[in-house]
């Protein structure tokens, strides 16, 4: 147990951060279970926190009397340089337990840029950085999250990954951990991960050898053992009432980046936008039953104290019992006074009397996601909407009191032109415009937000190139130049950080390398962008003589294969290909949810089933 001096706590920024201890904090003693699991998100407390897939894995977990779930985080500069005059392993929340010393180590992938801060942690906690070098003493590092649909830039640091929803797989992982123990640890290491291998959404990267051609283009991954599959596919929750949800989370001392009850609707979306990795890697659509999200709402209040609840999916405004679900919501804590909100509005599902609802004890700004400044590339990146669906949802919230309106847009998008950039400016414009026209008067506050695209694996955008950071300036200058009135606010994002995303997020193995050299050199929160060193990454890369161009800047063949293509979301390599080739013609492709389905293969090849409540009373 890691003992920490009360002088050095005191000496760094939000103490609290360290000292666990929290309301709904569950401490087991690790002499009394079979299975000690540490769950990590390397990025600092305050956002891990606050990531609601760690939360249900860590009452999944402490529901077993035979396992024990703690959390750990990213300390801070401050207190990682203290941790380390002190010769302070990483150590877990809860039993201040050193990370060394549990069974797992897992660790959510939510964003590429967090990676050389799980090289820092492993660091941090005497593990070896490197998979082929632990003995049988050192934890099983997994990972899983967001990223797992492609993990080879960091294959080479863990010893599985969990693909998929993981709530049901975990469990597996724990029973098959805690049954080679009762075997005898048979074989090692490799006998548990021989064992793992055979479950549904397993992938353990050490039993796939990659081989390069003479172009440096990925030639095969294949197994090289009888229990690894060809093609691992996603693990996925079939029915969302049954399976367990968060019902006493962790309430912590000191403000989190959500610092709220999150009640999650539904999983998955099929609307179907072409740059949209989770739009893919979370379908399909299957929601709760309003009376199951009731009893949960209830839950949470009850053990938690919060004051504010956020109904969060992919796009919670989609959810097909949403009036009647806030009306009931509504009533059932009018006591309380309970806020909701909504964190995704579609703007072609806005509704004005949903905002008066969701609105009644506090009023903020809205925000929508046009995504582009023309209706050519909207069609292009099949968003579905159009400039007078945002007209009028604007229209109805300034006639209704609202002048704060958010707007998020991304450049570099593919087929993307100076006209289209323009017509950012040229959108937010007529939204000041609009104001006067509904009051007679000044007082919009515009807020235009622009990201630098980055295509991802397993979307339709798979293939094309990335904008050089040259390029992204150059449009951003653009924007800016067009934005001439004092009520728009331009916020836009750090070319440089997007660049090395697009790098990292369609490479391949030979990244591993490069990833583990700018941590050396000391990189680290390169997702922050006070400590982002883009020197260090660029010498990282020259090091290890590999061009970041060669995996963000290259239009891909489309017989090529990916780095990725041997664990899938569970799609269909033809429905991508088909949905490039709209993208170029700008053709629009329906939500199958609501119309024709549109092949893409998820429901077939995972044997599941879109869940619509809203349709029993069709």
């Amino acid at each position: 147990m890691v003992k920490l001096d009360p002088a050095m706590i005191h000496a760094v920024n939000k103490p609290a951060r360290y000292t666990g201890n929290e309301f709904n904090a569950v401490q087991k003693d690790h002499a009394q279970v079979q299975c000690t699991f540490a769950l990590a998100l390397p990025d600092v407390y305050e956002v891990g926190m606050s990531n609601l897939g760690l939360k249900i894995l860590y009452e999944i977990l402490n529901k077993r009397e035979d396992t024990a779930a703690e959390r750990v985080y990213a300390p801070w500069i401050d207190m990682e340089a203290k941790m380390r005059e002190n010769k302070i392993p990483l150590y877990s929340l809860e039993t201040f337990t050193p990370l060394s010393q549990f069974d797992f180590v897992g660790f959510s992938l939510q964003y590429e840029m967090i990676y050389t801060n799980i090289l820092n942690m492993l660091d941090l906690a005497n593990i070896p950085l490197f998979a082929v070098e632990r003995k049988d003493t050192d934890p099983f590092i997994v990972g899983g999250g967001p990223c797992v649909y492609n993990t080879e830039p960091i294959a080479e640091f863990f010893d599985f990954f969990i693909i998929g929803e993981g709530e049901e797989i975990i469990v597996e992982v724990v029973e098959c951990f805690i049954q080679w123990k009762k075997d005898g640890c048979v074989q090692g290491r490799q006998g548990l991960l021989k064992r793992l291998a055979v479950l549904d959404g397993i992938y353990v990267p050490s039993f796939y050898a990659v081989q390069y051609n003479n172009e440096n283009l990925i030639e095969s991954v294949l197994p090289i053992c009888p229990e690894a599959r060809p093609l691992v596919q996603k693990r996925v929750v079939k029915n969302m009432d049954e399976v367990t949800f968060l019902e006493s989370p962790v309430v912590p001392y000191i403000d989190i980046v959500h610092d709220r009850i999150m009640l999650e609707l539904f999983r998955g979306c099929t609307r179907g936008c072409r740059f949209c990795q989770a739009g893919i890697s979370y379908r399909p659509v299957r929601e709760r039953t309003p009376e199951k999200l009731r009893a949960l709402a209830k839950q949470l209040v009850a053990s938690t104290g919060y004051d504010e609840m956020a109904l969060t999916s992919l796009s919670s405004a989609d959810y097909s019992c949403l009036g009647e679900f806030v009306t009931d919501i509504m009533e059932d804590f009018k006591k309380e006074k309970l806020a909701l909100s909504l964190p995704s509005l579609r703007i072609d599902s806005f509704s004005i009397e949903l905002a008066h609802k969701l609105q009644q004890v506090r009023k903020s700004g809205l925000t929508f996601a046009p995504e582009a400044g023309t209706q050519r590339l909207r069609d292009v990146i099949n968003k579905g909407v159009t400039e007078a669906n945002l007209e009028q949802a604007v229209r109805s919230a300034f006639e209704n009191g609202w002048n704060t309106v958010k707007l998020y847009f991304m450049m570099g998008l593919p087929t993307e032109t100076d006209e289209d950039i323009i017509g950012i400016a040229r959108l937010a414009q007529k939204v000041v415009d609009l104001y006067r026209q509904v009051t007679g008067k000044r007082g919009a506050r515009v807020t235009v937000s622009v990201a630098c695209f980055v295509p991802k694996p397993y979307t339709p955008f798979q293939w094309f190139s990335q904008n050089t950071q040259e390029e992204f300036a150059r449009k951003q200058k653009l924007l800016k130049e067009h934005i001439r009135d004092r009520a728009i606010q331009f916020n836009y994002h750090d070319a440089h950080i997007s660049y090395l995303e697009g790098a990292i997020t369609r490479g391949d193995r030979r990244l591993s390398k490069v990833i583990y050299e700018a941590f050396k050199q000391g990189a680290k929160f390169d997702g922050w962008s006070e400590l982002f060193r883009y020197d260090i990454w660029m010498k990282a890369f020259e090091t290890c003589g590999i061009d970041p161009a060669f995996y963000n800047q290259r239009e891909r063949s489309k017989n090529e294969l990916l780095p990725w293509e041997h664990v899938t979301p569970g799609v269909n390599k033809e429905f991508l290909l088909r949905e490039y080739h709209h993208a170029l013609k700008e053709e629009l492709t329906e939500d199958c949810r609501h119309g024709k389905c549109s092949a893409c293969g998820v429901c077939p090849n995972l044997d599941v089933k879109v869940v619509d409540w809203g349709k029993r009373h069709d």
